[in-house]
């Protein structure tokens, strides 16, 4: 079986957004109890993470470090179309994650303890995301 369902995120501006519940639904929903989950965003300027959901500081002293490689606003970046963080947003973009696999088992994905899907928005203004979640298996 494969199914494919697509997820609106609203996001408020950079930060991480928790969207282990809604995958798990999802992949509850298509009824799946062993197989792969795959999740891409179809962004630019945002990504996906499996991180650490028990500590929001992990989420936050990812967002420092990444203002140290990719800072907002810096004279080395010539694509500011959309403002000072625009060619920032790409560059975090590329050094991270568009997609996820996650293994199935069980009819849910099988993280760890700690784990956590989430999407990193990284531009500072409000946006509408879509994320595709491909789900096959048995």
């Amino acid at each position: 079986m494969i199914c494919q369902s697509e997820l609106g995120v609203s996001t408020s501006g950079r930060g991480t957004y928790d969207l282990t519940d809604d995958i798990q639904a999802t992949v509850a929903t298509a009824g799946v109890k062993i197989g792969m989950c795959h999740i891409f965003i179809r962004h630019t300027s945002a990504s996906l993470m499996l991180c650490e959901n028990a500590d929001p500081a992990v989420r936050e002293d990812l967002e420092t470090f990444m203002q140290r490689q990719a800072p907002d606003g810096d004279p080395m970046f010539t694509h500011v179309d959309e403002g000072p963080d625009d060619m920032p947003a790409h560059v975090r973009s590329v050094l991270t994650q568009s997609d996820l696999n996650l293994p199935i088992a069980g009819g849910k994905c099988a993280l760890g303890t700690w784990q956590g899907i989430y999407l990193w928005e990284h531009r500072h203004a409000p946006h509408a995301r879509e994320v595709i979640v491909t789900i096959s298996g048995e």
